[in-house]
């Protein structure tokens, strides 16, 4: 791992994580190539905004789960690949029921340069600190769907307004937000901005 990238959870106490792709609970129905390990990788400044952001975060009484943060390139190689593979049908209703694979390229929700290979951007949600239940949010991590963009019809009042909180806390801490993904925030004075990383997460 390069000198500037460290384990998230080591580095920003009292977070919370679930690697997705580490995992067989993301679209492509199995874990992906270069996650050898349930954890969540980024730069230290990544980890500095974070450790803003949770402390905001809090006083609004919430959390922070984290999903992914840097991402190997290899990784995103095996996105376009599964784009290209026939339609199978096992993760379709959940992650994109509106779309068919080549789509999801098409429209931003899979490229073949991402963020996160650059190491500081994440996906994230709100947990309620006093139940430890995830916050209601209108649509789960990779809905490639409208119902996933910012200002999205069709959700109730409460997901909207946890999306906002979300939104506020993450823009306050230094991230800017990604407009088709309620869960996906850059850093804004990113440190490798023209780099992309791929080493596996071990």
């Amino acid at each position: 791992m390069p000198a500037d990238f460290v384990v998230v959870d080591e580095h920003v106490p009292g977070i919370r994580w679930d690697a997705k792709y580490a995992t067989w609970d993301n679209f492509t129905g199995k874990p992906v190539d270069g996650y050898l390990a349930n954890r969540i990788v980024g730069t230290t400044a990544l980890c500095a905004a974070l450790a803003r952001a949770r402390v905001r975060a809090e006083a609004l009484g919430f959390g922070l789960v984290l999903w992914d943060a840097y991402r190997p390139q290899r990784a995103v190689d095996s996105f376009l690949r599964w784009a290209k593979q026939p339609e199978d049908g096992r993760t379709k209703l959940r992650h994109y029921p509106n779309l068919d694979r080549p789509e999801m390229v098409e429209q931003g929700y899979v490229s073949a340069r991402s963020g996160h290979s650059r190491g500081s951007s994440v996906d994230l949600t709100l947990y309620q600190l006093a139940t430890g239940e995830l916050a209601p949010m209108g649509g789960d991590h990779d809905l490639m769907d409208s119902v996933s963009h910012h200002g999205a019809t069709g959700i109730t009042p409460a997901e909207a307004r946890n999306r906002r909180y979300l939104c506020s806390v993450m823009e306050a801490s230094g991230f800017v937000r990604y407009d088709v993904e309620w869960w996906h925030y850059t850093l804004r004075d990113e440190p490798y901005p023209d780099t992309y990383f791929d080493f596996p997460i071990t």
